[in-house]
């Protein structure tokens, strides 16, 4: 019996299988407390108590592992998460455990309604909120089981504080029954070199003593669980400066949602940020924050790159990514619907405000900046939107090509702004009508599918012709094996998780021009 998924990590391995206990119960909602206020005041301390201990464990590791555990600190003592909490204690009378629980899971639902990369940060907060949980109720949290011999993990989905701190001698593979090529598990498995295959339908259900693993061919089967190791990847090194063997440059940037992501990404050696997910300074605002509060959100991301390129996204919200200030009614089909820069269209003094605070805190940082929109589907509509971004006193403007209206008509669009962004999650998305949150349809998001690459080469051409740069900054750009491809396309800068990017660097360093071009033209 075989089973299939969706090979994101490549290696060949075979050995016994050790299944990650699932997640925490729901906790009960009773009984009330005696003390509301009492109740309330353990949710802080303890949270605090969890963050420590995972900045202890960031402390003890160092690059990928140590990035993603202080990130994962952070979301842990986000004081947003926190006073939720407290104030289901007091309206509700609600223990403390199922306070932490409800509040968590409202964030979740916001960030699986926003969809894309903020969909899958919901894993990270169910981490978090179990962690917590746990602590309260004087419970060991769920997750990776100390391991004394080498052993092939299997799990639904795996945090990526849990994936961070995994020891390769001992991981020999990694097999989910949920999650996609771009999930955060995937791109941690390649940066340990932890052979992985994720969207595995069944493989829970599995009852052998071992299993094989192929995670380039994305197939899993039963075994005796006898330890064979047949091919691994060696984890990869970097020295910080994107380039290939022959000197041609690409530059390596960072996709980054928080100032935590933003010192993560500064610390693994990216050279920018290429993608500011503004939206995540949004989340749990029951107001628009001000261009006060927004300069001050801003600014604390942009920090870490002080005299460096960083490219600001303005708000990505709409009926599909709901904000709490920013109702936008019920809508047939959301996702093609108003969102991105369309909700700018009827609402331009919100696109404003966002865009003069984005402004003031490059000056207080000294960042480079550039900013883009998202969702732009015509020249038209770049136009507008670079002509409200230079009234803010902004220099550079480029917009998203994430529509595949705008992939065919790149060369009209580059002619009204200075550089374009590939997002190749949405792009695959409408290009294969595939959610990428759905694992029965994962492959088709599979960034090597050749129609999403053609389309990359259209846009790179077309960039060329125009003397303007053109990048990748959907998590395509994070897989190693696909990188020699996207250059050889004739893309100028990749952007990606901070984790992916030794793995990327080393990856290109490999390669000369022409051999990318060789792998461009196959992959097409």
């Amino acid at each position: 019996m075989q089973l299939s998924g969706v090979g994101v990590s490549p290696g060949q391995v075979d050995g016994p299988r050790v299944v990650v206990a699932a997640d925490l119960p729901e906790p009960a909602s009773s009984p009330a407390p005696d003390d509301l206020g009492a109740e309330a005041g353990k949710i802080g301390p303890t949270a605090a108590e969890v963050a420590a201990r995972l900045s202890d464990r960031a402390r003890s590791v160092s690059g990928d592992a140590r990035s993603v555990l202080e990130t994962t600190a952070a979301m842990a003592s986000d004081p947003a998460l926190i006073a939720s909490a407290e104030q289901l204690v007091r309206d509700r009378s609600l223990p403390a455990p199922r306070a932490v629980w409800e509040a968590a899971g409202e964030f979740m639902t916001a960030l699986r309604a926003a969809g894309g990369y903020l969909a899958e940060r919901a894993r990270d907060v169910a981490d978090v909120r179990d962690r917590i949980v746990a602590a309260l109720l004087g419970l060991t949290p769920p997750g990776v089981p100390d391991l004394t011999s080498p052993s092939v993990l299997v799990a639904r989905d795996l945090a990526p504080a849990d994936t961070a701190g995994l020891d390769p001698e001992l991981v020999l593979a990694l097999v989910t029954s949920e999650g996609g090529p771009t999930s955060h598990t995937a791109i941690l498995a390649r940066a340990l070199g932890i052979p992985a295959v994720v969207a595995c339908a069944g493989v829970l259900d599995l009852s052998s003593p071992g299993l094989a693993v192929d995670g380039s061919a994305g197939t899993v089967s039963p075994s005796d669980g006898v330890v064979r190791a047949l091919a691994r990847t060696p984890r990869a090194t970097w020295d910080g400066v994107g380039r290939l063997a022959d000197g041609h440059r690409v530059k390596l940037l960072a996709n980054v949602g928080s100032a935590a992501d933003a010192r993560a990404a500064a610390s693994a050696g990216a050279e920018g940020i290429g993608l500011f997910r503004t939206e995540f300074c949004y989340l749990s605002a029951t107001s628009e924050p001000t261009e006060a509060e927004q300069r001050a959100a801003y600014a604390a991301v942009l920090a870490p790159f002080a005299g460096k390129p960083v490219v600001v996204r303005t708000l990505d919200a709409g009926s599909d990514k709901p904000l709490a200030f920013l109702p936008m009614g019920a809508e047939p089909n959301p996702a093609l619907g108003v969102r991105g820069l369309r909700v700018a269209f009827d609402r331009p003094e919100l696109l404003d405000r966002q865009l003069a605070a984005i402004a003031a805190a490059a000056a207080d940082t000294g960042a480079e900046l550039s900013v883009m929109a998202p969702m732009v589907a015509t020249a038209a509509e770049a136009a507008w939107f670079a002509a409200h971004a230079r009234a803010a006193g902004i220099a550079r403007a480029g917009v998203m090509i994430e529509i595949p209206a705008a992939a065919l008509c790149a060369a009209e669009i580059l002619a009204e702004v200075d550089f374009v962004s590939l997002g190749t999650n949405d792009l695959a998305q409408y290009v294969f009508a595939a959610d990428r949150q759905l694992g029965a349809v994962a492959a088709l998001n599979d960034p090597h599918q050749p129609a999403l690459l053609r389309l990359v080469g259209m846009v790179a051409t077309a960039g060329a012709a125009a003397g303007k740069p053109v990048g990748v900054c959907g998590e395509a750009a994070a897989d190693p094996s696909l990188a020699p491809a996207l250059a050889g396309l004739g893309v100028t800068s990749l952007s990606m998780n901070a984790v992916a990017l030794a793995g990327v660097g080393s990856a290109l360093r490999a390669v000369d021009l022409a051999a990318c071009q060789d792998a461009a033209a196959k992959a097409r």
